[in-house]
């Protein structure tokens, strides 16, 4: 995994709505991008519907919140659509990102559950190595709370 302080990998990849999202078009905002296993299963639905029930927080935060798979982009999009997500869900079908950021599983076809709060400044400032689906959302709110999306710090 990356560490706070690190900068996060750059990367290119297709968003459920048919867009490409690129880091360096992030430059500016703090993200987070979150890892999860498959779409429409009952974990990943919970940390989805958890952040996009605290959507006006999240936007308070000026946050931007990227989910990425290994699903296609229209397995995410019939997942986006069903659950009113209002983020972007990203398909790392070629599992680079994965790989490059330690969210890939040696023996699973999926990725773990992790995600990463990245600063304006394109670097971590919390890394989640274990996420809890009911409470990721609040978790991160909270970080962005004490961080004011600033400096590094460990999660």
């Amino acid at each position: 995994m990356l560490s706070p302080g690190d900068r996060f990998v750059d990367f290119k990849l297709g968003a459920h709505d048919g867009t490409t999202v690129r880091s360096a078009d992030l430059e500016g905002r703090p993200y987070l991008i979150y890892f999860y296993p498959k779409a429409d299963t009952p974990g990943c639905t919970r940390e989805a519907c958890e952040l996009r029930d605290s959507w006006p927080e999240v936007q308070a935060a000026g946050l931007v919140v990227l989910g990425v798979s290994y699903d296609s982009p229209k397995a995410n999009a019939a997942f986006a659509e069903k659950y009113h997500l209002p983020f972007l869900l990203l398909s790392d079908s070629d599992r680079k990102l994965a790989k490059a950021v330690g969210a890939a599983r040696t023996l699973l076809p999926v990725p773990k559950r992790i995600s990463y709060l990245v600063g304006a400044d394109g670097t971590v400032l919390v890394a989640y190595p274990s996420v809890d689906p009911a409470k990721h959302a609040g978790e991160v709110l909270a970080d962005m709370a004490r961080l004011g999306g600033g400096s590094p710090a460990s999660g």
